[in-house]
């Protein structure tokens, strides 16, 4: 009896071992198989932890120096971790490179991670045939249907490498497809330079660029065919446009890059034929090109279609599935956290570049109204990512010249059809690039003033005395009803903006 009881546990214990050595095999075979997002996770972070004084960043695909990664410094930095200013650069506030949205990205760096294993999606389509995500598509309407800047119920959506590539496609599918009465293409003065460029770089014999839209308002023939550009918010000034011409021989393009809260109060979801957006103007990341357009008519849209098709075959899968993941952020808590922030960080730039310039007879900005916006529900103020500058003295007929005496580079007005006393500053750089901006730009009103004279230090001080004070708020305006709320909900942002 004693042999059999102990012949049972014999038997018990070596089933009990092999299921042990069983189940210890699957968690390191699962391990194994995990690893190698460990591997990549931990690669990732020790690159992102890489210090480089707040004045650069240090990137996996970077330079590699003696078997490290390096930093790579904004454009006034330099030393091996960015620590080093260097004085006599110049602030350039040429490109619309949107980076103020970096801090927001980096406070959300674990919800907008993505690793992609080496078979991610390699076939050239999806498995429905298409170039396409109906994910990300799905993602995009949901994400207008949330901030209420466009209809996009029983419209089409194309994929593109950024507005730029969308932009042409456009003008290319609107044409009349005739050389012997090729479509003018017309924009309103002052106008987004890619325009014309694009259209005469490509020289098509079925459409060509023809400047400014006024030019034809009067005197359409019924025999031409017109393809009108509309930017609302425009490039470079910042105002809300609507398209100039009218009748059944215009086309029209409504390139909406920078209609989102950031940038534009929205008082209404735009309701137009064509429209087009890209991801740089929404999370800033320019780098990714990506965007879309919204259309309406089917015949349009194929015609669209085959352009990207037969130019790029579509998006890198890669970026879609990046696109996706930064849409899902954005849209969390109903896109408030991310839309707040950029709002905000554009509004105070404005405000401050504003309050420099009142306290100037030589320059002058554009003068932008609060309306109220649909998305944040209040009357709010302006926050454009450009400041139209003009030079005001008549000597100063290149304001590049007069910028440049301070170390400053902006856009030429003439690239936008306007005079060179015109200059296009970006205010959607770094908060690197923004604050030398500001430096040089006082240093050049403070020159024109009395040299002795202080630069006003406080943010909310209101010039009353200049003819031209957009600073802040001119009580002749404050009176309005609108005003009244806006300075309102001002002080109330003050005090609830959170740090990044």
């Amino acid at each position: 009896m004693a042999k059999i009881t102990s012949f049972k546990y014999t038997i018990f214990l070596s089933c009990s071992s092999i299921l042990n050595l069983f189940f210890v095999s699957l968690y390191l075979h699962s391990r194994m198989e995990q690893s190698w997002t460990k591997n990549a996770a931990a690669e990732a972070e020790a690159v992102a932890g890489i210090s480089c004084s707040g004045h650069g960043r240090a990137f996996l695909d970077g330079s590699i120096v003696d078997g490290k990664h390096v930093c790579e410094c904004d454009a006034c930095y330099g030393g091996s971790d960015c620590s080093e200013f260097l004085p006599g650069c110049v602030a350039d506030a040429d490109s619309g490179d949107p980076m103020f949205l970096e801090p927001f990205w980096l406070k959300h760096a674990a919800s907008s991670v993505i690793v992609l294993p080496g078979w991610h999606r390699m076939s050239y389509e999806f498995n429905d045939g298409s170039l396409i995500s109906k994910e990300l598509e799905t993602q995009i309407r949901k994400l207008h249907a949330v901030i209420g800047n466009a209809v996009t119920d029983g419209r089409f959506i194309i994929f593109g490498a950024g507005a730029t590539q969308l932009l042409h496609a456009a003008v290319h599918a609107l044409s009349t497809n005739d050389p012997s009465s090729p479509s003018r293409v017309v924009a309103s003065t002052p106008y987004y330079p890619v325009y014309r460029e694009q259209t005469e770089f490509f020289n098509s014999e079925d459409y060509k660029f023809k400047g400014d839209t006024s030019l034809y308002n009067n005197e359409r023939d019924s025999q031409g065919n017109f393809i009108e550009l509309v930017t609302s918010p425009n490039n470079p000034d910042g105002q809300l446009k609507k398209a100039v011409l009218q009748g059944p021989s215009v086309r029209t393009i409504h390139d909406l890059a920078y209609y989102w809260p950031h940038y534009t109060p929205i008082p209404a979801p735009a309701d137009e034929d064509l429209m087009i957006f890209t991801l740089s103007k929404l999370t800033g990341h320019g780098g990714s090109r990506f965007g879309w357009a919204i259309i309406k008519d089917e015949t349009v849209y194929q015609r669209m279609l085959i352009y990207i098709s037969l130019s790029t075959y579509g998006v890198p899968r890669e970026t879609q599935l990046r696109v996706l993941k930064l849409l899902k952020v954005a849209l969390e808590r109903e896109g408030k956290e991310m839309f707040d922030f950029g709002y905000k960080t554009m509004r105070n730039r404005w405000r401050k570049l504003s309050e420099t310039m009142s306290m100037s007879k030589r320059f002058s900005i554009q003068e932008l109204e609060p309306k109220r916006c649909s998305f944040h529900k209040k009357v709010r103020g302006p926050s454009p990512a450009f400041a139209w500058l003009k030079c005001e003295r008549e000597e100063d007929n290149d304001c590049n010249v007069v910028l440049n005496s301070v170390n400053v580079t902006g856009r030429d007005g003439s690239l936008f059809g306007a005079e060179s006393r015109f200059v296009r500053l970006s205010l959607v750089k770094c908060e690197d690039d923004f604050d030398l901006l500001l430096k040089r730009m006082q240093m050049l009103v403070s020159e024109e003033n009395d040299s002795t004279k202080i630069m006003p230090q406080n943010k909310t001080t209101v010039n009353l005395s200049s003819p031209r004070s957009n600073a802040i708020y001119n009580w002749d305006h404050v009176t309005s009803k609108y005003h009244l709320e806006e300075l309102t909900t001002h002080i109330q942002d003050q005090a609830t903006m959170p740090a990044y």
